[in-house]
């Protein structure tokens, strides 16, 4: 059992856990991933992604209005599996086909794991099509504005702002600087539920057509004199989509600016997250949306600098983003190897209620080994507020009231005069109720390392493990667990 202890002791934790949003083989420009091999660009027939799309069915249409879009996008398979985007342009779009496909060979040539990449595209009489990445997990514009079971956490509101900015910043430092009408829709979530941005929006809809289709209150000014798309144009658009990410709403710059220049910032705030951001961010991003959000474009911050602006407000950076998002992955919770005990089986469902009420019901039967170790002089000679410490606590979590019990805990083990695996047990539990998943894991360990023999440390584990979204190293845990409980049993 030493060894469990040590591979998951807290110095392996923050050794091997790495960002899931600051990791990046070059943080400058955010062009994660090199080293993965990418599809190579694809020249494809016409027949290929008509059958992928099944004959371009309207049951398999992911654009946002359906047919009535000018250029209508949809879900396509592939013959080897591959799930794709395709957007289908209209018939008067790129009259020249060669500009078209050179166009859109230079757009294919980024790969970056910012981007929904563009990894093909179809050139045959008539028609003009671009094929991407499919993105299985809806767009910003769904899990902001029309969102069903949980609204967007803060963390990962400003997680999409920072990978929003990073792979503008790529795009720019490859040359690709102009992203025409940058909005919600553009902003697409993959299977581990990390945002993108849609590399169809780095092509105009047309050789010489219009690069915004929005309503004129969002559009950049110096858009509306002189009908041109600037790298100071994506910028203002970036804010326009700092003020979505605050609000929840699609509020229109000038009145938010309004707001802003009257000290009124807090009323931007989506009221979904009241009590669960600080102050100082909210000033922050307020403050970085009114600077890309200048009249003048000379006076708006480059991708680069957004980027710099928004890596110190990221948060939880170690719980991946498909846990921020609420999205249950299909890997997720493979069959366990063993058949499980009913502490297990709460474990996997990650039932906390039910953990809960495990608990209480072992009581502190397991810490008998190490109370008798300690003398009857330690006992006596013991702060009675220490002890006053560990009964608050106990009544505390007894009444649910996580909050408290997690203070009343902290007060007993900072003491130091007694060590209790139960007491750390119980005080991971409070943490994961309180959303606290790292400290959970924290004490879970700690536990571990106390009573190495111990099942509920190794279940505690578990459960914080499979709530970072770290699935192997979750049922290896289980597993262990299971084993030791079993092995209990018959003896």
């Amino acid at each position: 059992m030493g060894g469990r202890c040590s591979k998951f002791s807290l110095c392996w934790f923050h050794s091997h856990l790495k960002s899931s949003v600051l990791e990046s083989s070059d943080l400058e420009n955010g062009d994660k991933g090199e080293g993965k091999q990418w599809p190579a660009f694809t020249e494809f027939s016409f027949e290929q992604l008509k059958s992928a799309t099944s004959g371009f069915s309207p049951d398999n249409i992911v654009s946002e209005h359906g047919l009535k879009a000018p250029n209508v996008v949809y879900k396509g398979q592939l013959d080897n599996g591959r799930w794709i985007a395709v957007k289908r342009f209209n018939r008067l779009a790129w009259p020249d086909s060669r500009q078209f496909v050179e166009e859109a060979r230079s757009v294919g040539n980024l790969r970056s794991e910012r981007l929904a990449n563009l990894i093909g595209c179809c050139c045959e009489a008539e028609e003009r099509l671009m094929v991407a990445e499919f993105m299985p997990n809806d767009t910003l514009a769904k899990h902001l504005f029309h969102w069903e079971n949980q609204p967007m956490k803060w963390a990962m509101r400003l997680r999409v702002a920072f990978y929003l900015a990073q792979a503008l910043d790529y795009c720019s430092s490859k040359g690709r600087a102009l992203y025409h009408d940058l909005n919600p829709y553009r902003v697409l979530f993959d299977q581990d539920g990390n945002p993108r941005l849609s590399s169809f929006g780095l092509m105009k809809n047309s050789r010489d057509g219009k690069s915004y289709s929005t309503n004129l209150a969002f559009t950049p000014p110096e858009y509306l004199r002189t009908g041109r798309v600037t790298p100071e144009s994506v910028v203002y658009s970036f804010g326009t989509m700092l003020l979505d990410l605050l609000s929840g709403k699609h509020i229109p710059p000038s009145h938010a600016l309004d707001l802003i220049r009257g000290k009124n910032f807090l009323m931007l705030m989506d009221s979904a997250l009241e009590g669960h951001f600080s102050n100082d961010d909210g000033t922050e991003l307020v403050r970085l949306a009114s600077r890309c959000l200048q009249y003048e474009a000379r006076e708006r911050p480059n991708a680069k600098s957004l980027v710099t602006s928004l890596m110190p407000l990221q948060k939880e950076t170690d719980v991946p983003s498909y846990v921020l998002m609420g999205i249950q992955r299909e890997s997720a919770s493979p069959t366990p190897p063993l058949s499980l005990t009913p502490f297990g089986e709460a474990c996997l469902r990650m039932d906390l209620t039910a953990i809960h009420e495990i608990l209480e019901k072992i009581g502190y039967k397991d810490d008998e080994g190490i109370a008798n170790e300690l003398s009857f002089q330690m006992w006596t000679n013991q702060m009675q507020e220490t002890l006053n410490s560990k009964k608050h606590g106990d009544t505390a979590f007894r009444g649910k009231d996580f909050g408290t019990a997690i203070d009343c805990y902290t007060q007993f083990i900072d003491c130091g005069t007694m060590v209790s695996p139960t007491v750390y047990a119980r005080r991971c539990l409070s943490y994961l109720m309180s959303e606290m998943q790292q400290e959970a894991l924290g004490d879970a360990m700690q536990a571990l390392v106390i009573s190495p023999e111990w099942p509920t440390a190794l279940y505690l584990q578990a459960t914080c493990l499979f709530s970072l979204g770290m699935e192997s190293e979750a049922q290896d845990s289980l597993k262990d667990g299971t084993s030791l409980e079993m092995k209990r049993t018959k003896n």
